[in-house]
């Protein structure tokens, strides 16, 4: 997956290849705003609601499993809320001390993989599938989950850009 540091200039009208060209954007400006970063500050807050840049990653990595493989193709996951202490829906952020950077980085470039997949070889008026995430009918479409799944990067890329420049003062991607 080439990471990219310009905004997608695609000249497409098919929302599937804005979507795929947009995400891989997004998980590049992520990936940007937490390299150069030490361990230490990784993995220390900057803000008063208390999450650690590392915490938003594993997030990151998460959610984008849950609303794809766990959610619309139905296929079990062995964590789906292990991006929160409690391993549950609703509980607060963590990761464990043994769980780098790199690590996490590999996972979100693994999983973006894994959507484009899905992205090019299903249309997007396509339903998730009951069993994983979805326990009844109907499921949202595979369209509505990528676009809710892109908001969630462009929202919590712009969460990374305020807690780096409060970090480090770098700003911009």
């Amino acid at each position: 997956m080439a990471v990219s540091d310009v905004e997608p200039q695609v000249d497409s009208a098919d929302p599937g290849v804005q979507l795929v060209a947009y995400l891989d954007y997004y998980r590049g400006v992520v990936e940007r705003k937490l390299r150069g970063l030490t361990d230490d500050r990784l993995r220390r807050t900057a803000l008063p609601s208390g999450w650690t840049p590392l915490e938003m990653l594993a997030h990151l990595v998460h959610m984008e499993r849950r609303w794809f493989v766990w959610g619309f193709l139905a296929e079990p996951v062995p964590d789906p809320w292990g991006d929160h202490a409690d391993g549950v829906d609703g509980g607060r952020w963590h990761v464990p001390d043994d769980v780098r950077l790199d690590d996490l980085l590999g996972r979100l470039r693994a999983g973006g993989e894994r959507t484009r997949a899905i992205l090019t070889s299903t249309p997007l008026d396509a339903r998730g599938r009951v069993g994983g995430r979805f326990t009844a009918e109907p499921t949202p479409t595979l369209a509505w989950i990528g676009f809710h799944v892109l908001q969630e990067y462009a929202r919590h890329a712009g969460h990374l850009d305020v807690a780096r420049e409060l970090i480090d003062g770098a700003t911009g991607e």
